[in-house]
């Protein structure tokens, strides 16, 4: 009975120890100092102190169960602080499945760190959308259009440094008539008023003479198209005497060092015709125009006026050497003629002389 009495006890002190757990702790000093073993009638009046020594002593255990259950208790208001957080993460995982393509208008800080794969996949979606035509090395290679228009200019270029190269390639240049130089059809006529007795005069020591050679033909004049290049691709040189092309021809001159004939609107180189005299520039028919000029006369026009325009810069000398024929070739490619390197008919045309 004793036992029972003292659970009862210890269950009603420990309730009682609950309720004053506030109160400071040297009253328990004066409960220590009675160890005495005395019957339960004698205790009860003294219930507030004796029980205390008692209880940690043989009931410790069951003195520390209450006190674990009144911490958990104690900290129920933890609670409410994951009843907050749960709520978050809920709808943001919703609204990222309605929501789709739109993670970043509609979702919160919560839900990116729960779906961190869908925000990358749209943000990538998003770029390339915008963006792949700048940015992509695919987009980079379909560009290239523009700049194989910008680079159709450039053929003067090359063609300039080398005329023999230019001549076989016949393809006739795209041109912008807004954007391709003309020239000015007062300064040809004053160029041509000035020239009306220009007189060429043989340049060994600048302008190197040509030899004859029976098998020359000149370079891509096969694959030149049109009638009016027809007399270049039928063209190679003959060597015959004087008395046959006076037989032939009625206009035989000593031009800048060299006998030339004309037909048909060309001069031609008369190999043969004076051995003394056979100074040629270059080995190719020269246009005259419907005025038939002097062959060195037209050459010495048509530098002028290339000069004029930036394409030639040698002088005017009236010889159709390497730098005219480089002039000759920039400025036909660039108006979109075939690139002959010659005085052609169309360039003649071209430049207001023909």
């Amino acid at each position: 009975m004793k036992k029972f009495t003292n659970l009862l006890i210890v269950a009603s002190l420990a309730l009682a120890g609950a309720v004053m757990a506030q109160q400071p702790m040297p009253e328990e000093s004066p409960s220590k100092k009675a160890p005495d073993k005395k019957p339960p009638a004698e205790m009860k009046p003294r219930a507030p102190h004796a029980p205390k020594t008692e209880a940690p002593a043989e009931k410790g255990p069951a003195v520390k169960e209450p006190v674990a259950k009144e911490p958990a208790a104690s900290h129920t208001p933890a609670a409410p602080k994951l009843e907050k957080k749960a709520p978050k993460p809920e709808p943001p995982a919703t609204e990222t499945k309605a929501s789709g393509d739109q993670p970043d208008a509609n979702t919160t800080p919560a839900a990116k760190k729960e779906h961190p794969a869908q925000s990358k996949k749209e943000m990538k979606k998003a770029p390339v959308a915008d963006t792949a035509p700048g940015a992509t090395p695919a987009a980079a290679k379909t560009t290239p259009p523009p700049p194989a228009a910008a680079t159709t200019p450039a053929a003067p270029t090359s063609a300039n440094a080398a005329p023999s190269v230019s001549q076989s390639n016949p393809t006739t240049a795209q041109v912008n008539p807004a954007t391709a130089k003309k020239p000015d059809p007062q300064k040809v006529e004053q160029i041509k008023t000035q020239h009306q007795n220009f007189k060429a005069q043989p340049r060994p020591d600048k302008v190197p003479a040509v030899t004859f050679s029976a098998n020359f033909r000149i370079q891509g004049s096969d694959r030149w198209q049109g009638s009016q290049y027809e007399v270049y691709r039928s063209y190679h040189p003959e060597r015959h005497d004087r008395g046959w092309y006076h037989s032939h021809y009625q206009r035989v001159e000593l031009i800048s060092g060299g006998y030339y004939y004309f037909n048909n609107g060309y001069w031609y180189p008369a190999w043969g015709y004076n051995p003394a005299n056979e100074y040629y520039a270059y080995d190719a028919p020269i246009y005259a125009g419907k005025h038939a000029e002097p062959p060195d006369k037209v050459i010495a026009d048509v530098q002028a006026v290339l000069q004029e325009m930036g394409y030639y810069k040698g002088e005017v000398d009236g010889l159709l050497g390497p730098l005219t024929r480089e002039a000759l070739t920039g400025y036909q490619s660039e108006q979109g003629l075939t690139a002959t390197a010659v005085i052609d008919e169309p360039t003649l045309d071209a430049l207001g002389m023909g």
